[in-house]
């Protein structure tokens, strides 16, 4: 049985996923919310994953405030309740 967490979405990505500022999806690990994420907004996946299935270099998302880079990237698992959030990341001086 998956675990149902709620997605952040950024606000410069929510016209691809239907104006939506958070979604509820379902998901062991952070690939799974993801690729169900893109499955639901296909507009996403472009900006959210490369051509290997990886998070984008610019892109970070966080479970619970933890940053998935420093646990165990996609793989990291989620629980009933947990929040995802996807968060690009800001450049400039």
């Amino acid at each position: 049985m998956s675990n149902t967490v709620n997605v952040r979405i950024p606000t410069v990505l929510r016209p691809m996923a239907g104006g939506n500022s958070s979604v509820e999806l379902a998901g062991e690990t952070v690939g799974d919310v993801v690729s169900a994420l893109v499955g639901v907004y296909p507009g996403l996946q472009e900006n959210l994953v490369d051509d290997n299935g990886s998070v984008r270099k610019f892109v970070n998302v966080y479970v619970n405030d933890e940053d998935i880079r420093f646990l165990d990237k996609l793989d990291t698992t989620v629980a009933d309740g947990d929040e995802v959030a996807i968060l690009p990341a800001v450049a400039g001086g």
